[in-house]
């Protein structure tokens, strides 16, 4: 990995753990757990001591940088590329949808997909930019 992309992946990444609970992405399309999967060597190896989240894995791969594999490398970019798009379609669903979610599901507790559901189940009454947004972003509820 090179050192201006680790400078990239941290911000994006703890974006989007932050985000992902909203999102209940199913395990097999999980960006993360394919990236946890293909970079196990590397972290049994060199990164075995490191407690998971807030970055420190990343910071334990950019520590042994010359001892990545290409493999566990292209994961981690494909696990980046597939959390910025995540971050950009919830980006744009806010903007769409901030005036419609205050409107119709105030009341509701922010986390776990609720607010989504929310505005699914609202989808008639609020604004036709935010019904486009919806649809633009294939948004969906998602059962556990």
């Amino acid at each position: 990995m090179k050192n201006h992309s680790t400078r990239i992946m941290m911000p994006l990444v703890v974006l989007t753990l932050m985000l992902l609970p909203v999102a209940q992405v199913g395990a097999e399309d999980d960006p993360i757990d394919k990236a946890l999967a293909a970079c196990e060597p590397e972290i049994e190896s060199f990164c075995s001591q490191v407690t998971p989240g807030e970055g420190r894995l990343l910071a334990c791969f950019a520590a042994h940088e010359d001892k990545i594999s290409g493999q566990c490398e292209w994961a981690v970019y494909e696990a980046i590329d597939a959390l910025e798009s995540f971050a950009n379609a919830i980006g744009y669903l806010v903007d769409s949808c901030w005036e419609d979610a205050m409107e119709h599901c105030a009341q509701v507790e922010m986390g776990e997909g609720r607010v989504a559901t929310c505005l699914l189940e609202n989808q008639e009454k609020v604004t036709p930019e935010c019904q486009k947004a919806m649809t633009d972003v294939e948004l969906e509820v998602v059962d556990d």
